[in-house]
């Protein structure tokens, strides 16, 4: 590392705790101290519980797990592996092993608590490793053994493999040859897209047709079932939403006390997905301007609109004349949008990209790789984790695809009109249209007729998971009560809204459920 590095980095490691935050929705991987308290109490074994399962799945929920001290610093967390069924239609066509990790109880348990950074493509195992305090509360952690876990196909799980580093490199980072929106320039992402299906299909064991979100809820309710608790309680953020939300409705007499923070509405299908969130993401980037504006050291001036006018100038200039980083990339106007949106996933990142910004003006790039690589989960070269493969393994299955061109022509338009300094970098040809498998989910409602109360929480200027999806989503639940955290970023419990955090406490602690819906300022 030069010294020009070293600097660069001194520079940016008091504003790294605040990206880290915002990382974790992305990759459920954030490095944070570990609460000090009494310590786990004596690990206990309980008898699964294998009620109502069927002769053919029982070997898999009488298993025995052997827990053993993590490979971590951090004390109090053991680890094991699940063996799940890799086909729950076909238990006898094979399997594979899920990896779980444990916080036990600094006091009386009252149970498990699972728990799910979102993504997809989030470890479960890392979110509760390296940032257990950052996941649930110190109430929690008391009272529960909490529970991570990384779904079929991620990380230390059976997981899906595609490119090398360098590999992955050129699938993220190389600017296409031809110029953007010509018909040249989608047959190259197209290539590019075969190239990185055809990989994920030759390196992933055959795993790939069975990474959906049906069968990861099905495997939580196998981790329910081998811990030996009678119903799930669950803690699931962002995509996790999803995921708890198809338990709930595969099971819902086995739902316990089930939270969903930043939600995904099931019922949208992808190229609305697509649309909200582009004008979510415009909306946050605009209130980061406004406070941008507002502070001394913005490098733009005047209104919101004016800035925003320049900061689309700044992309469409390194998208004609990439920048050069230290390591030899080119940044250009996706990456730097990458680099962008990693940010406004938490308020507490809107620092980093003002010095990333204001340093792109300067012609620096390495700033805003540094955000992009951190969105991308890649370290010194190093990828650190399989997410964007396992989210794009995901979302191929999950997603039905969509060609309608009215359709899709109506998304652009609302985009360009909604989300105009994002717009022109938001679009492209659909990677999953050339995956190797034709997707097997379905969007529509989720009632979960029969589970009792769920707890769902949204932000009101969530750019990821937009407001209104949480509001959908509340409604669609047969119980479905809204949490509302007026402000900004990502997610809404566990980040300094004592309104929220006692409302989702009070229900994990206490099965209080609020008597209406509930906004928290």
């Amino acid at each position: 590392m030069n010294i020009r590095q070293t600097s660069r980095l001194r520079r940016l490691a008091a504003i790294t705790a605040g990206l880290a935050a915002a990382s974790v929705a992305l990759s459920g991987c954030l490095y944070s101290a570990i609460p000090e308290g009494t310590g786990p109490r004596p690990a206990t074994t309980n008898a699964p519980d294998t009620e109502g399962v069927s002769a053919d799945l029982l070997p898999y929920y009488e298993q025995t797990l052997d827990w053993t001290a993590c490979d971590s610093q951090a004390a109090g967390f053991d680890c094991t592996y699940v063996t799940a069924p890799l086909d729950w239609e076909n238990p006898s066509d094979g399997d594979i092993r899920l990896s779980v990790v444990r916080h036990q109880a600094t006091g009386t348990p009252m149970g498990s608590l699972l728990t799910n950074p979102g993504g997809p493509g989030g470890s479960g195992v890392d979110f509760i490793l390296n940032s257990l305090d950052y996941a649930v509360s110190g109430d929690l952690i008391d009272s529960y053994d909490v529970i991570g876990f990384d779904p079929r196909g991620v990380g230390d799980s059976t997981a899906v493999s595609c490119f090398d580093a360098t590999e992955m490199d050129s699938y993220l980072y190389d600017i296409p040859v031809a110029p953007r929106g010509t018909d040249e320039w989608e047959a190259e992402l197209t290539e590019r897209n075969k190239a990185f299906a055809d990989a994920c299909d030759a390196n992933s064991d055959g795993i790939l047709p069975f990474i959906t979100t049906i069968n990861s809820a099905r495997d939580m309710d196998l981790i329910r079932g081998v811990l030996g608790d009678k119903q799930l309680n669950y803690l699931g953020y962002s995509y996790g939403t999803f995921l708890g939300a198809t338990y709930a409705n595969l099971y819902p007499e086995r739902a316990g006390r089930l939270v969903l923070d930043g939600a995904i509405d099931p019922a949208v299908p992808s190229l609305d997905v697509g649309t909200t969130q582009a004008i979510g993401f415009e909306s946050a980037l605009r209130a980061y301007m406004q406070n941008c504006l507002d502070s001394e050291s913005c490098p733009f001036n005047g209104t919101v609109d004016e800035a925003m006018a320049d900061l689309g100038a700044l992309l469409a200039s390194v998208d004609r004349t990439p920048l050069k980083n230290d390591d030899g990339r080119m940044l250009g106007a996706d990456a730097l949008m990458t680099g962008i949106i990693v940010t406004l996933y938490s308020q507490d990142s809107w620092g980093v990209l003002t010095q990333a910004l204001d340093d792109a003006l300067q012609g620096d790039p390495y700033t805003a790789f540094y955000l992009a690589d951190a969105y991308n989960g890649r370290e010194d070269g190093v990828y650190l984790d399989n997410s964007s493969e396992a989210f794009r393994a995901y979302n191929c299955m999950d997603y039905p695809l969509e060609d309608d061109q009215a359709a899709q022509d109506a998304s652009t338009a609302k985009i360009e009109a909604g989300a105009p300094t994002i717009a022109p970098y938001w679009s492209g040809p659909d990677s999953c249209e050339v995956w190797p498998y034709a997707p097997t989910g379905t969007r529509g409602e989720i009632h979960a007729k029969g589970a009792g109360p769920i707890l769902v929480v949204g932000t009101t200027n969530d750019p990821a998971t937009p407001y209104e999806w949480s509001v959908s989503l509340a409604k669609q639940l047969e119980e479905g009560v809204l949490i509302t955290r007026v402000g900004e970023g990502h997610t809404g419990y566990n980040k300094g809204n004592t309104c929220v955090d006692a409302a989702v406490d009070a229900y994990f602690l206490d099965d209080v459920v609020p008597d209406a819906d509930l906004e928290c300022k």
